[in-house]
């Protein structure tokens, strides 16, 4: 998949906590292999958000009823207006290599606050996919 609005360079951690871009997250965002559980899924859409990679954003997002050109003016807007601070998981229920289906909980830092997610992932034609916020807490204000 093509990149996004962040520097092309793969080296540095990826923004998602979990260690190297160019082994962590990159390789899902350049196509090169898929998510293996819901909160790798998870991971490697926050890590998206903060680099801008718009393609993979609306790749992992089960969301029929918008059009991808509304879908993607959404995020880029989204993308160049946000600075991505950290990411926390809370909590995780299923979502792994054999389920149909999880659940993430993280905490997203970002410049204006934090976002506190619950999300439902579903596995729809062998892929994780992210299908929606089931409880959504944007804290604004709160970091600085």
């Amino acid at each position: 998949m093509p990149g996004g609005f962040a520097p092309v360079a793969n080296a540095g951690p990826c923004p998602c906590g979990g260690g190297a871009y160019a082994s962590c997250c990159g390789p899902l965002h350049r196509g090169e292999r898929s998510a293996e559980t819901a909160e790798q899924l998870m991971r490697s859409r926050y890590a998206a958000f903060a680099r801008g990679e718009i393609d993979y954003l609306l790749a992992t997002h089960h969301e029929p009823e918008r059009s991808e050109s509304e879908r993607r003016r959404s995020l880029e807007f989204t993308c160049r207006r946000s600075r991505w601070l950290g990411l926390k998981i809370i909590a995780t229920e299923r979502g792994g290599p054999e389920d149909l289906e999880g659940i993430v909980r993280f905490e997203a830092r970002h410049g204006d606050g934090v976002l506190t997610e619950t999300s439902l992932f579903q596995r729809l034609d062998g892929d994780w996919l992210y299908i929606r916020a089931q409880e959504l807490d944007n804290a604004v204000g709160t970091i600085k």
